[in-house]
């Protein structure tokens, strides 16, 4: 076997007839494909196959450049924005099965993600079953203890609250004059901007980058997170906290360290990954702070029994893979997962069309149809309903 990383993997190249199976990363096969499409492959096999999502990316030309006689995708969410994602892995496994990419959008994307077509998604689950097969951890793990998801819904304090509303006037009348001189999809900047802000106003008001926000020193859900964490550890509960802001984690690890709580972090700059990750593991620490990217996946923390979402975001299936680095083969113990949620703000509303767009990774598995969800499948009904007053949506959901 050859791992084909680093500098001397020019070397390992010029003897790759030698070798039965070669290892390498996205990221080296995109610079190095030159050389690697000349070879013949009996089998190309795709680990975490999301990486090739996005059809125009280099790592997905890449590997659609290699001459394989066998391909296979390995992946745990092999959609987890768009269906245009789950076109993108069938182009290299087997070309032309889902037609080309505007055909495609045509006949089953813009029919199942805008029109909630249910005789496109049959006919899409018919079309891609006989060439799926999934194990889920129930039937490989039978011995795995249950996981438990608590929704813990925070009230923000009066003057955290008024920043919010404040925010949210101010961008929904931003959002709206954009949309409607444009289009959403041009418009897909500003709505991404408006959504971050509320979010970090939900978090805390010093992420918002506003003069108003620097008066507030109240976070309710900081201070919701240091008292359930106060009264968790002295329990025996070892605990994952996931945040998608690093700088969420640079305001936490202050009022940590006031409580004498002792931790380790892992995030995208961390260069030693494996210290922190043996450091919890060894006991020597109750708490893990990570951010969702840097850890989402890729890890084993089955020391853990509880894990904490400090913020949510559209995808579920990235969420649910951050939870199972403790939910995992190996673990003994029952997992705790809590998603702390400012009550009657935007993060009540990503949960609702997290559920009302989980509907189209399951098409994979031809058990229905799920979603992670991003901006560029939200519509206007879903701008209204994520920016929109309470009463609005009061209304709406009467």
């Amino acid at each position: 076997m050859a791992v084909l990383h680093g500098m001397d993997r020019h070397r390992k190249r010029e003897q790759m007839e030698d070798f039965d199976v070669v290892v390498t990363t996205y990221t080296v096969l995109t610079r190095d494909i030159l050389e690697m499409k000349t070879h013949d492959w009996h089998i190309v096999v795709l680990d975490e196959a999301q990486a090739i999502k996005t059809p125009d990316a280099k790592a997905t030309r890449a590997v659609c450049q290699l001459d394989a006689r066998q391909r296979i995708c390995l992946s745990g969410t092999p959609i987890e924005n768009n269906l245009e994602e789950l076109w993108s892995q069938f182009a290299f496994l087997m070309p032309g099965l889902l037609g080309d990419r505007r055909g495609f959008t045509k006949r089953f994307r813009t029919p199942i993600e805008k029109n909630a077509d249910q005789l496109r998604r049959i006919q899409l689950a018919r079309r891609i079953k006989p060439f799926i097969m999934r194990r889920k951890k129930s039937e490989v793990a039978t011995e795995l203890p249950p996981k438990h998801t608590i929704l813990r819904r925070i009230t923000l304090a009066p003057d955290q609250r008024e920043l919010y509303e404040t925010i949210r006037a101010t961008m929904y009348e931003k959002v709206r004059e954009q949309v409607a001189e444009r289009s959403l999809a041009q418009s897909r900047i500003v709505v991404l901007d408006a959504l971050l802000k509320l979010r970090q106003a939900c978090c805390d008001p010093r992420l918002v980058k506003l003069r108003s926000a620097r008066e507030i020193e109240t976070s309710s859900k900081l201070d919701d997170l240091l008292e359930m964490i106060s009264e968790m550890i002295p329990e025996g509960r070892r605990i994952l906290l996931f945040s998608q802001f690093t700088s969420m984690l640079d305001l936490i690890k202050p009022r940590l360290r006031e409580a004498g709580i002792a931790f380790v972090e892992l995030r995208g700059d961390t260069s030693d990954r494996a210290e922190p990750v043996r450091s919890f593991e060894a006991g020597e620490v109750p708490l893990f702070l990570i951010s969702l990217k840097a850890g989402g996946r890729g890890l084993n923390l089955v020391s853990a029994d509880t894990v904490i979402h400090y913020d949510p975001w559209w995808n579920p299936a990235v969420e649910d893979q951050a939870s199972d680095r403790a939910h995992r083969i190996g673990q003994t113990k029952s997992v705790f997962v809590y998603k702390m949620i400012a009550a009657d703000t935007v993060e009540e509303r990503i949960l609702e069309l997290q559920q009302r767009k989980a509907e189209l990774a399951a098409i994979a598995f031809s058990e229905g149809e799920e979603e992670g969800g991003d901006v560029a499948s939200l519509d206007a009904s879903d701008i209204d309903f994520l920016f929109g007053e309470s009463s609005e949506r009061e209304r709406e959901a009467a």
